[in-house]
């Protein structure tokens, strides 16, 4: 990817500012554009580079999208309304943030002429299969349920609706990346503006269990904590994307997996055990609207066209995640005070 321009729609969030540094340090004279109305991100996570441009607003916005023109190599969509809870309290804004983003992205570039390549993140919890007993691979060509658990799971397949019918269309070279549970350095529990739940602090497993554990307090297990996500660490996220954007076949999806599908339980207790943390496990009820269950994706296909693999490890991901949330503890209380009057503590 050595002198490209770039944009990334989302590139203050935790994935897209990862990307970004990716992107940074990994090729020559890389110029990245990022736009982001820092929604459920902080500017702080923006790479610090006179190689990045931000601009602030959603790409909704008919200005911003005067901002994007025919220049683009290469175009990383990773806006999103975060997450599943945030998205069923309020339905509109994940079709504001979500579905539209898509929409008007695409009808903004569906003609430009230097584009190689548009990379769509869409969620391994569209297509997985919604059970709670046995989990099974999830493939890229598995049928689509009719019957999604929220408006955030709606949104991003009809995301990939449209990416196939842009493609079909107009040409647009948009290639499908289907992420499964992301986690890493980076990630700001409390990020961007309150979105109506407490979700908007507790944003996924993973970072909310090592903050806890370091505060020294019991882990949230909810279900008996029998549920099982495959869980990638963000360095293989977007190494997978670059992959997308250099090899991905256009019109076509890819599952960024990491092939293993972990318990919520082994989840915790690896988390208590690496941070040292005697408080045990807090046991809530199963959450109603939550049927995905047991899931992970399939890795063939990625390994076989991309020649993709994750290479890091869950209890080594663990380890670096520890180590920067405890190097970053100030950052992270102070952006969860911003909405101490809103959540349990």
């Amino acid at each position: 990817m050595d002198n490209c321009n770039i944009l990334i729609v989302g590139g203050a969030g935790f994935v897209g500012s990862n990307l970004a540094t990716t992107l940074l340090n990994s090729a020559k004279g890389v110029s990245v554009t990022i736009i982001d109305n820092l929604l459920s991100s902080e500017l702080s996570n923006i790479p610090r580079s006179p190689s990045v441009k931000f601009i602030k607003g959603s790409i909704t916005d008919d200005l911003i999208l005067t901002e994007v023109n025919d220049k683009y190599d290469y175009v990383f969509h990773l806006a999103t309304y975060h997450g599943n809870q945030s998205s069923i309290e309020n339905p509109l804004a994940d079709h504001e943030n979500n579905t539209l983003t898509t929409l008007k992205l695409y009808e903004q570039i569906k003609n430009f002429k230097k584009l190689k390549k548009v990379v769509y993140s869409s969620a391994g919890c569209s297509v997985a299969k919604k059970t709670h007993v046995n989990a099974v691979a999830t493939t890229e060509d598995g049928p689509i349920e009719i019957r999604q658990d929220s408006p955030y799971s709606i949104s991003k397949i009809v995301g990939e609706f449209y990416s196939v019918y842009y493609y079909k269309q107009h040409n647009l070279p948009t290639v499908r990346a289907r992420f499964q549970n992301v986690y890493g350095p980076g990630e700001i529990l409390g990020a961007g503006r309150w979105r109506g739940t407490a979700a908007t602090v507790w944003r996924n497993v993973t970072p909310t269990f090592i903050y806890k554990a370091l505060k020294g307090l019991p882990l949230p297990v909810e279900g008996g904590g029998l549920d099982s996500r495959d869980f990638i660490y963000v360095s293989d996220i977007c190494r997978g994307l670059i992959g997308c954007a250099l090899k991905g076949e256009s019109g076509d999806v890819y599952n960024l997996a990491g092939g293993k599908d972990t318990t919520i339980s082994d989840l915790a207790e690896y988390i208590n055990k690496l941070t040292g943390n005697t408080a045990g496990f807090q046991y809530l009820p199963r959450r109603p609207w939550d049927n995905s269950g047991k899931r992970f994706g399939s890795t063939v296909k990625s390994e076989k066209k991309l020649g993709f693999v994750a290479t890091v490890d869950l209890p080594d991901g663990l380890i670096q995640t520890i180590e920067w949330t405890e190097k970053n503890m100030d950052v992270i209380d102070a952006t969860i005070a911003k909405h101490k009057d809103k959540i349990n503590m």
